[in-house]
């Protein structure tokens, strides 16, 4: 099952995002879509695509007169002690979101301290989560999440974590030579979701994109039963596209 990368990677959306808001900012009064494109040099095109998930996120405003100011998102996530609490409540927003549209549940992860850790879930009666037979610290060369979360690590850090956990099989599919996932890890685009095909568990197909801020290392997955397996690759597809806003949020 090939999956084509997105022309417009997320993380080019972020960045194209933070100079609008950065842009934005510098006007209190409220700045015109033309006066944005002068600052930023983005072309309306972009714009057009970028103002109304700013919108839709409420990091920006429209004024009366058809102006921009930034919104109360923006100024919650900047507000010094209540910003942990105000991302946390944000991110789950987006997921539950995001586990909606999709009908699948949604994960967020870090890698922390050398571990793979599931930071938020958004699930529910119609969209388990998956059931974590084998934790999640000892199967990321079996899982889209630590797939995911791998790639993102030069060579000697992913060598150093499949020593403190080595790559047991966990069903039929699990690539458990340390060569071959080292080799498959290295080709994997950045801008193409992980998948995993019942690798971690039979029954179950998972798919991980990158949400990466500065120097952290994250990812956005979702998982389904096999049964809905044909709606993987577009349910890939639609994450991926849609990481930008909470990499945003983690990069604000």
């Amino acid at each position: 099952m090939a999956l084509m990368p997105d022309p417009t990677a997320p993380l080019h959306s972020v960045q194209y995002a933070l100079r609008v808001l950065e842009a934005i900012a510098r006007h209190s009064g409220g700045v015109t879509t033309i006066q944005i494109a002068r600052e930023t040099g983005l072309p309306a095109a972009r714009l057009a695509h970028l103002l109304p998930m700013l919108r839709r996120e409420d990091y920006v405003q429209r004024t009366g007169d058809g102006g921009y100011v930034t919104g109360d998102a923006l100024v919650l996530l900047g507000s010094g002690g209540d910003r942990s609490a105000a991302l946390r409540h944000k991110l789950q927003r987006s997921l539950t979101e995001l586990r909606d549209s999709l009908g699948a549940a949604v994960y967020l992860s870090r890698y922390i301290d050398g571990e793979v850790r599931i930071t938020q879930v958004a699930d529910g009666p119609r969209t388990p989560r998956v059931n974590e037979w084998v934790d999640f610290r000892s199967a990321a060369h079996a899982s889209a999440v630590g797939k995911c979360l791998l790639t993102q690590l030069d060579h000697d850090d992913r060598r150093d974590h499949l020593s403190r956990h080595r790559a047991a099989r966990l069903t039929s599919r699990t690539i458990t030579s340390e060569k071959v996932l080292l080799s498959t890890l290295e080709r994997q685009p950045a801008t193409v979701p992980v998948l995993d095909l019942q690798e971690y568990a039979v029954g179950t197909v998972c798919a991980a994109v990158p949400v990466s801020a500065g120097s952290a290392v994250g990812c956005l997955a979702l998982s389904l039963p096999l049964a809905h397996a044909h709606r993987l690759r577009q349910a890939a597809e639609t994450l991926n596209r849609r990481a930008a806003p909470l990499m945003l949020s983690l990069a604000l």
